[in-house]
C-alpha cells in the first residue's frame, strides 16, 4: 500500500480540477456542466466503460484490473452544490450567484478523479472498480434513485465506499466506526387542527397555536423520557405555520420538523410516538391532529469487514495514529446510506482542518486534504482486489 507521498506527482492537478468544479456549482439534478467535466476527464484517463445519464445525471465508470476474475466494488463521490451564496471571495469562488459548493462534493469529484486516474494507468488490482458520480445528495435522495436504477446488479457490485471530508478534524486524519455511523432521516408535518374565531372570544374557538404549544413541549420528552439515555435520538420542531390575522384564531397549525435516529426500533418508536403524543393533547383540548411522516435517509451502517480493509487503508496512507476508528456516530444523514442497504460497505471521513463549517457560506475544501484522498481510494481498491 501508499504512503500520500506516492500521490504528491497528482495533487496540483487535481486541485486544478477541483478549482474549476468549484467554480460551476450546480444543484440536485441538474448537472450538466458539472457531469461533462467529469466524463471527459473520465475519458482522458482510457476508461473505456462509462455510462452517462444515470439517475438524469449521474455517472457510472468501469475500470477493469491486470485480472478482470475478481470482484467488482464501488467508490461513490457527490456532485451536487448548496443553494448558498459563497463568502469566501476566492479567485475560484462560484460564478454563479446563489448557488457554491459548501459541502466539499467538489473535493469529492477531484479525489475520485485523481484516483481513477491512477489506477487506470497502473491497474494494479484484480477485479473491477465502479466509480460512482452521484447527483442530487443534498436533500434528493440521489444515492436511492442510483440503486433503483439498476447500478449494483448490472455492475455485478459486491461492496461500496463512500468518503466525505469533515471540517474541525486535522488534514491528514481519517474518522469511522463500525456499524451505525450516521443516523437516519426523517421530516414531518404535523397539522393540528381546532376551532377558528375571534381573538377577543377565545371561549368560543378551539384554539390550535395554545395545543401546538403544548404539543411541541410535549414532544420534548420523547427524548428526555421516552427513550434509553445511551441511546440516541433527536426530535427539533424547525417550522411553525400559523394565522394570517393579529384578531383571527385560526382553524389550524403545522407544526414541522426532524427526527434522527440510530437504529430502525427506534425509528418506528418516534413515529409512532409522535402520532399518539399529538393526538392525546389535543384530544384533551377538544382538537384533532394528522401527522404526515416521511422517511428519508436511512442509517448509514458500516459493516465490519469493509469497515476494517477501509480502516487499514487509510492508516497505510497517512500516520496510523491519525486514524480513528472509534469516532462517536453523528446525527447528521447521507443518502449513501441507501447504497449500504444495497450493499456491505464503509463511509469515512477525512480531515479538512480548521476551515468553516460544511454549509457555511464561508466553507471552502481544503486542497491540502487532496493525497490524503486519494492515497485511500488507491490503497482501499488495491487492499480489497488484491491481485
Amino acid at each position: 500500500m501508499h504512503s500520500i507521498e506516492a500521490f504528491n506527482y497528482l495533487k496540483d492537478e487535481v486541485t486544478q480540477w477541483r478549482r474549476r468544479l468549484h467554480r460551476i456549482p450546480e444543484l440536485g439534478y441538474d448537472l450538466y456542466e458539472t457531469a461533462a467535466f467529469v466524463a471527459e476527464k473520465l475519458r482522458s484517463f482510457g476508461i473505456d466503460h462509462i455510462e452517462e445519464g444515470v439517475a438524469k445525471t449521474g455517472i457510472v465508470a468501469l475500470i477493469e484490473g491486470s485480472d478482470t476474475t475478481g470482484a467488482t466494488i464501488c467508490l461513490r463521490a457527490d456532485m451536487d452544490a448548496l443553494p448558498i451564496v459563497e463568502q469566501t471571495k476566492k479567485p475560484w469562488a462560484s460564478t454563479k450567484y446563489g448557488k457554491m459548493h459548501g459541502c466539499g462534493h467538489d473535493g469529492h469529484m477531484a479525489m475520485l478523479l485523481g484516483a481513477a486516474k491512477h489506477l487506470a494507468t497502473t491497474r494494479n488490482f484484480k477485479g473491477r472498480v465502479a466509480l460512482i458520480f452521484q447527483p442530487a445528495e443534498e436533500g434528493g435522495l440521489g444515492g436511492l434513485r442510483m440503486v433503483q436504477d439498476g447500478i449494483m446488479d448490472r455492475y455485478n457490485i459486491s461492496s461500496v465506499f463512500g468518503l466525505h471530508n469533515e471540517p474541525g478534524m486535522s488534514v491528514g486524519s481519517y474518522g469511522t466506526c463500525y456499524g451505525p455511523f450516521m443516523a437516519a432521516l426523517d421530516e414531518f408535518d404535523l397539522i393540528v387542527k381546532g376551532k377558528g374565531g375571534h381573538a377577543a372570544e377565545p371561549h368560543r374557538c378551539i384554539d390550535p397555536i395554545v395545543i401546538a404549544a403544548h404539543i411541541l413541549l410535549g414532544l420534548q420528552s420523547l427524548v428526555s423520557r421516552g427513550t434509553d439515555p445511551l441511546e440516541s435520538m433527536v426530535v427539533s420542531v424547525t417550522k411553525l405555520g400559523a394565522g394570517e390575522a393579529y384578531n383571527i384564531i385560526p382553524e389550524h397549525v403545522t407544526v414541522s420538523g426532524t427526527v434522527r435516529t440510530l437504529s430502525s426500533e427506534l425509528r418506528d418508536f418516534a413515529q409512532r410516538q409522535i402520532d399518539s403524543t399529538a393526538q392525546g393533547i389535543a384530544a384533551a383540548f377538544g382538537g384533532t391532529t394528522e401527522l404526515r411522516y416521511r422517511r428519508q435517509d436511512p442509517v448509514t451502517f458500516n459493516t465490519t469487514a469493509q469497515a476494517e480493509v477501509a480502516i487499514k487503508a487509510a492508516r497505510a496512507a497517512g500516520e496510523p495514529t491519525a486514524v480513528n476508528d472509534k469516532l462517536p456516530p453523528v446525527m447528521g444523514s447521507e443518502d449513501f446510506a441507501y447504497m449500504l442497504e444495497a450493499r456491505p460497505g464503509c463511509y469515512m471521513f477525512l480531515g479538512n482542518g480548521s476551515t468553516a463549517a460544511l454549509h457555511n457560506p464561508a466553507y471552502d475544501f481544503n486542497d491540502d486534504a487532496v493525497p490524503y484522498g486519494i492515497a485511500y481510494w488507491v490503497n482501499l481498491v488495491e487492499t480489497v482486489l488484491s491481485n
